[in-house]
């Protein structure tokens, strides 16, 4: 069995082919995937979407979404919602807007406390943001989570890995030049991966530039089987146990 650990089905773009995404995922051996929540919007979705069996749902407000306005109290109602599996996808962003760090890093750090208090996982979201992310989480040593689509370098990973937090890998693994992820994904030990796809982004080759889906958490594991030289089925077992104590997940 895989775990998807991060994919956005709570977007438009699924609506018209949820089920079939569903389906073709379950084709693939990924049996359970967590739908992420990013602001107001796709927090509702995701909640509706988790009462679907096997799907599961995050709630947050994402570093792109800061000028919407942090509802604490909202987001600590959503957390109580039985299939809510952690707070996220939450963190910095400093690709798309460089302005507003210090909003951010406020935003960052209530949300952090707010998993504290919850006793849930966080979901982190750091693009160019590495130096800043590590400032803020290595003063709450209490904290758990995953560095969501990890695309700094191993010297980093390995920082964050000694915090207590697991590494997030998806498609960009599989992209040819892309020498980092691949280092990434194969030197870090292996009970501190995750896989994920962030669909429908960052889709892995062949289907490069495409949409992107659960299915294709498939490939990554392919992919990290090549380069560590080990099974596929370690790769899935491991990686699956991985999410499953992280965000508490049962077996069936």
């Amino acid at each position: 069995m895989i775990i998807d650990t991060h994919a956005h089905l709570n977007t438009e773009t699924f609506d018209s082919e949820l089920d079939a995404v569903i389906e073709r995922a379950s084709l693939a051996d990924v049996k359970k995937i967590i739908v992420i929540g990013m602001n107001n919007k796709a927090n509702s979705r995701a909640l509706e979407l988790s009462d679907r069996a096997n799907l599961y749902a995050t709630v947050g407000l994402h570093p792109s979404d800061v000028l919407e306005g942090l509802d604490i109290e909202l987001l600590k109602q959503q957390s109580k919602h039985p299939k809510v599996v952690a707070i996220g996808e939450i963190g910095i962003d400093l690709y798309w807007v460089k302005d507003n760090l210090e909003l951010q890093i406020q935003v960052f750090k209530r949300q952090l406390e707010l998993a504290i208090e919850l006793d849930l996982p966080v979901v982190i979201h750091m693009r160019d943001s590495a130096n800043e992310i590590y400032e803020v989480v290595k003063h709450y040593p209490q904290l758990k989570g995953v560095m969501h689509c990890f695309s700094a370098s191993l010297d980093w990973a390995m920082k964050f890995i000694e915090l207590g937090f697991y590494i997030g890998i998806g498609g960009p693994v599989t992209f040819k030049n892309n020498l980092e992820a691949k280092q990434v994904a194969t030197q870090i030990p292996l009970d501190r991966l995750l896989l994920e796809t962030d669909s429908p982004y960052l889709a892995p080759v062949p289907y490069r530039g495409k949409q992107n889906e659960p299915a294709y958490t498939k490939l990554v594991v392919l992919e990290i089987a090549k380069l560590r030289d080990i099974s596929v089925e370690e790769v899935s077992t491991m990686t699956t146990r991985n999410a499953m104590r992280l965000f508490r997940i049962e077996e069936d």
